[in-house]
Formats: C-alpha cells, sequence, structure tokens
C-alpha cells in the first residue's frame, strides 16, 4: 500500500485546506485517503452507518477540485470532507440514508437535503459518509448503551476497543453520547469534521471520550428543518474536529458568522469560572468508578487549572455554581415534543412512506421484534412513553417556561456576580445540563486519559446565549496552553 499523502488522524480540516491553496493536494486525493482508512479501520470500530458509492463521492470532490482551478472557491472548507450523524437528512442521490439508527426508518426517500446539509454542501464541503449513533438519540428504551442502534449496531472507542461486562452507560468503557459515531469518526481518522447534535451531552460526551474540540450553539441559532432532533428545547446541531480552528470556521457556516481568528493563546476579556471536579461528579448508576479513576481525574484537572492559570488565564476556582435539583420533569417534556413536535416533522422530509408517527415505529419494531429488539435491547419503554404522552400543550409550555427561567436564572447570577464569560466543568458530570435547561451554546475541549483503560476525558464551558465567541476564544486560548490531544492507536 501506498503511503497517505497525509496522517488522516492528525491533520486538520485548516490544515488540509492550506494544502488544498498551495496546490499540494487535491480534495479527490483527499477523499482517496480517507475512504482507505475507513477500509480498514471502521470494520472493527462500526462508526459509520451508511457510505454513498465511492464514485458519487470522488465525482464531487473532482468537481470541487475544477472549481478551485477556476477560482471559484464556495468557502474556507471548499472540498475538505465532512461526516454526518444519521439524523441529518439528505436527499436520496446522494446515496445514503436517514434512519435516526432505527430499521423502521430503513427505504424512506427524501427528496431534499434537510437546511443544515445544504448550507454545508453550499460552503463545499463533501459529504463523506453518515455516522452510526443511539437510535433517535435514546429516544428507545431507558438506559440503552450510547452508539447502539438497531440498524448500525454498536459502535466502539477506538482506544478502549471492548465495552466492560455490565457496563454502566456512561462508564469507562463505554464510547459516549447519542453522537458516537460521529465522534470516534474524526478520532479514528475517516474525516477531519463531523456533526453532532446535543439534547443533553450527546455532542459533548462523544467528543470528550474521542479527545476532540466540538461545540452545542445555542438552541434555536440554526434552522433545524429537514432534520430529526429530539425536542426543539433542548436539541441543537454542532461540529467536531481535532482542532479548535476547525470549530471556528465550520461553526461559522453554520451560524452565518464570521467570527474573526482569535489572537490565539490570549485570554484578554475572557475571565474563566471553574468548578470544582470533587462536586461534579457522575453518580454511580452512571459510571462505576474503578480503583484511582476519580483521583486520576480530579489530578489532571487541577493541573489543569494551574496550567492555564500560568498561561495568563483571569480564573476563579473553585467556582461555585448551583445544581439544579428540584427542576421540573425533564423527561416528560422530551416524550412529549419528540411525540407531538419532532418525529411528526422529521417524517415530513420523507416521500410515500408509510412510518408517519411514534404509533407506526413502536408497531413496526413489535412485528420485526427479533431485528428490532435484539438482545439485550429487547424494550421500547421510552417510545411507547411518549406515545402516550398527550399532556394538553400549554402544560408542557408551563414546565418549559419554569425550567429555562429557572436555569437562565442560575447562570445569569453566576456570570453577572462573578463578572465572568465562560463557566468551566468536567464533562464526566451533571455540568451540561445546565447549559441545554438555559438554551445557551457550551463547548467541550480534551483535557487527558484514564490510566485505567485510556480512554480520553475533557472539561466543557457554558457561554450566555449567544455568545458563542467567548467558548470558540475559549477553546483557542485552551489548545494554545494545554498539551496536544491524545490519538488512539488502531
Amino acid at each position: 500500500m501506498s503511503q497517505p499523502l497525509f496522517n488522516p488522524q492528525t491533520t486538520n480540516a485548516l490544515e488540509l485546506a492550506q494544502l488544498l491553496s498551495r496546490g499540494r493536494i487535491t480534495s479527490v486525493e483527499i477523499v482517496q485517503t480517507y475512504l482507505a482508512q475507513i477500509e480498514q479501520h471502521n470494520p472493527g470500530l462500526n462508526a459509520l452507518i451508511s457510505q454513498p458509492p465511492r464514485e458519487n463521492v470522488l465525482r464531487a470532490a473532482a468537481r470541487l477540485d475544477r472549481e478551485r482551478e477556476d477560482g471559484k472557491l464556495r468557502g474556507p472548507l471548499h472540498g475538505i470532507p465532512v461526516i454526518l450523524k444519521d439524523c441529518f437528512t439528505t436527499a436520496s442521490d446522494l446515496g445514503m440514508s436517514t434512519t435516526c439508527g432505527s430499521l423502521a426508518l430503513v427505504g424512506a426517500r427524501a427528496p431534499k437535503n434537510s437546511a443544515i446539509v445544504q448550507r454545508m454542501l453550499d460552503g463545499g464541503l463533501i459529504i463523506l459518509a453518515k455516522s452510526n449513533m443511539t437510535e433517535f438519540c435514546g429516544m428507545k428504551m431507558t438506559y440503552m448503551m450510547p452508539g447502539w442502534s438497531a440498524h448500525g449496531g454498536q459502535t466502539l472507542s477506538p482506544y478502549v476497543r471492548v465495552i466492560e461486562k455490565d457496563e454502566k452507560i456512561l462508564g469507562h468503557s463505554a464510547p459516549g453520547g447519542s453522537s458516537t459515531g460521529s465522534g470516534v469518526s474524526v478520532s479514528a481518522g475517516f474525516a477531519p469534521l463531523a456533526m453532532g447534535t446535543e439534547t443533553i451531552g450527546s455532542i459533548i460526551t462523544p467528543a470528550s471520550r474521542n479527545a476532540l474540540y466540538g461545540l452545542k450553539p445555542t438552541v434555536g441559532a440554526q434552522d433545524a428543518t429537514g432534520m430529526f432532533t429530539m425536542t426543539e428545547f433542548y436539541d441543537s446541531p454542532g461540529p467536531m474536529a481535532k482542532a479548535a480552528a476547525d470549530v471556528r470556521v465550520l461553526a461559522g457556516l453554520l451560524l452565518g458568522k464570521d467570527f474573526d481568528a482569535p489572537d490565539v493563546g490570549s485570554w484578554e476579556g475572557l475571565p474563566v469560572g471553574i468548578v470544582d471536579p470533587r462536586l461534579w461528579t457522575l453518580d454511580e448508576s452512571m459510571c462505576r468508578q474503578h480503583p484511582g479513576t476519580a483521583e486520576n481525574m480530579v489530578e489532571e484537572y487541577e493541573t489543569m487549572v494551574e496550567t492555564l492559570r500560568g498561561s495568563g488565564c483571569s480564573l476563579q476556582y473553585p467556582f461555585a455554581l448551583p445544581d439544579l435539583s428540584g427542576f421540573p420533569d425533564t423527561i416528560s417534556l422530551a416524550h412529549w415534543e419528540f411525540n407531538n413536535i419532532c418525529l411528526p416533522k422529521f417524517l415530513e422530509a420523507f416521500d410515500d412512506f408509510p412510518i408517519r408517527s411514534v404509533k407506526d415505529i413502536v408497531q413496526f419494531n413489535q412485528d420485526h421484534k427479533e431485528q428490532a429488539m435484539p438482545e439485550p435491547y429487547t424494550e421500547q419503554n421510552d417510545l411507547i412513553k411518549a406515545m402516550n404522552s398527550n399532556e394538553p400543550a400549554e402544560a408542557v409550555d408551563e414546565i418549559k417556561a419554569t425550567l429555562r427561567a429557572k436555569a437562565r436564572g442560575v447562570l445569569d447570577t453566576a456570570f453577572d456576580e462573578a463578572a465572568v464569560r465562560v463557566l468551566v466543568g468536567t464533562c464526566d458530570s451533571a455540568f451540561c445540563v445546565h447549559a441545554a435547561a438555559a438554551g445557551y451554546p457550551v463547548c467541550v475541549v480534551p483535557l487527558s486519559t484514564l490510566r485505567y483503560n485510556g480512554r480520553p476525558f475533557g472539561v466543557c464551558g457554558i457561554a450566555r446565549g449567544g455568545d458563542e465567541e467567548a467558548l470558540l476564544r475559549f477553546m483557542a486560548a485552551y489548545e494554545a496552553a494545554m498539551p496536544g490531544r491524545a490519538v488512539p492507536v488502531l
């Protein structure tokens, strides 16, 4: 096998863009390199759920190469590949399905792309594949292992490679959140960029566990037409990448904003509050600790605090932030929106397809039990709860208003009273619940790896609604101060 023109596991999107602009490589060659990486390593990781015909992708790359030769650039990511979570609807002529991991949606055909997919195509990105995901982002069965779907099977961590027996859903060998396939795709070198979606932790957790940079923008800041969301209240799509600058550029395209390249390493005007990792942890029911794992994470976290302080970051540590206990029933809110708003709206993207409701999916799964609900995922209790969730819209609106006001009250008080712009906490905790409830943007950056099994862990940052700029600046300054991210050995 000939030597690849670049290392697909370590080269980032903007480095590829520079090679393209200098004429050192073509988009066709970039695509060929990633396809070879996928062919070699995806069978052992199961990160992808569908790929277009090879000739389709190479044809798209060749067209973008010709445009470049003619001086017609669509943007800074012209000719760069991206992988999409399988909830971003793609037009059938692109050669990929859109199933959210469900066998019930296999064969559904969409006449056009979702708004975000079209925005990426118009910006010159090449869609290389769709990534596997937790089926319906987890809205099927409680405590289903992240990264498992009936259609796509189980995605595995490229760092750990196995899921331990009787593992908890956020245990140290578990691969992430519902966007697991997207995170694994980037760390394994299948593409420099991937798109995920987040309800509560679905971008943050897989990005953290793949030593990536990621962003969940402000809820409602993007046009979600034609894509699957579990809820309108919590959900927001966002990018994952190996470098902070890649996230900045793709976020700019997605949000229609021209984010200036930050003065890398500068913390000026970016005061930070960092919470105590001993207080922000995962319950044993979610993550079983092993000898030394909790201490390992705290030790690396406190080393990070000192490193950031030494790099000029104006920070408060430990920063006291109230938790969100006593909030209204957030799960019933998700059931109601999935049943009454989100799934019906998503299914409108497909032509002449018999599945039109949650009830139809429940019936399909029952009729195809052996394939749709194999051991150990033999239930669909969340789908059934959603199907029966028919409370008056006014009652749900009241829950939403109460929850949002409470969460924003907690965060805004913290931002105002402490005069900080970014709040930072561990990804292995409920810290990002604050951002989800408030609808505020949240980012993730890599921190270190566990001595126990080598799996990465990171920290996340929260900013006020609409202040993605603060998070993008935080990511850039953090990256400049900290050691490089861990790369899995495949």
